[in-house]
């Protein structure tokens, strides 16, 4: 059983650390470290190597958090253990094996772990990062929303999230959420400045 749980563990961890943003990048002879926030995740590779390639990478990011632990809830016998294995990916997000243990920030390939957990919490949860998105152009600040409503909402077993029941799974993710919050203080701070960059999913509109 302990070899088991092990190999789901490092196997989550090694999954969650595919720099997907980096080798898109890197295909398109852009390195993401060098420019824009140097950061791997798919806010910069959106920034820095195009839209169409911004999305899949948040999408390879999403998958990555979600099927291993979709995989794992479906086929372990624990409760615990899918939860772990999501917990892990994001991990493999943020500090990769791949990169000397330097990597994202996390959001989407937690959110893709989320997903499969407690797939209501993500549909509100991604309307709500849409909204703030779409009023603000701030990605920055739709992420810290979602974590916060996310952070929040697992406490309120009502309605459609009636009988989640888990506390170590609520407690666990509204610890995931304050981390995610923590890691975007950099871009608090900018936003609380006015000098955070805005990401136009659409044509940026001209000056007036």
């Amino acid at each position: 059983m302990a070899t088991e749980i092990s190999l789901w563990l490092l196997a989550a961890y090694l999954v969650g650390g595919i720099p997907f943003g980096f080798i898109i990048g890197k295909l398109r002879g852009v390195d993401v470290r060098t420019v824009g926030s140097k950061n791997i995740g798919a806010t910069n590779v959106f920034r820095t190597v195009g839209k169409k390639w911004g999305i899949l990478a948040l999408v390879l990011d999403i998958l990555k958090g979600l099927v291993p632990t979709l995989v794992c809830k479906l086929t372990a016998g624990t409760q615990w253990l899918p939860l772990c294995v999501g917990v892990m990916t994001a991990v493999g997000h943020m500090l990769t094996p791949y990169m000397k243990f330097r990597g994202g920030k996390g959001v989407a390939t937690g959110f893709g772990m989320m997903i499969a957990l407690i797939p209501a919490h993500c549909a509100l949860a991604f309307a709500l990062f849409a909204a703030v998105f779409a009023a603000s152009n701030y990605i920055s600040l739709g992420s810290c929303t979602a974590a916060a409503f996310l952070g929040v909402s697992v406490w309120v077993p009502v309605g459609a999230f009636k009988g989640y029941g888990d506390l170590p799974q609520a407690i666990l993710i509204t610890l995931i959420a304050v981390f995610v919050i923590y890691k975007h203080r950099a871009n608090l701070k900018r936003l609380k400045d006015g000098n955070e960059n805005k990401i136009y999913l659409f044509k940026k509109p001209e000056a007036k």
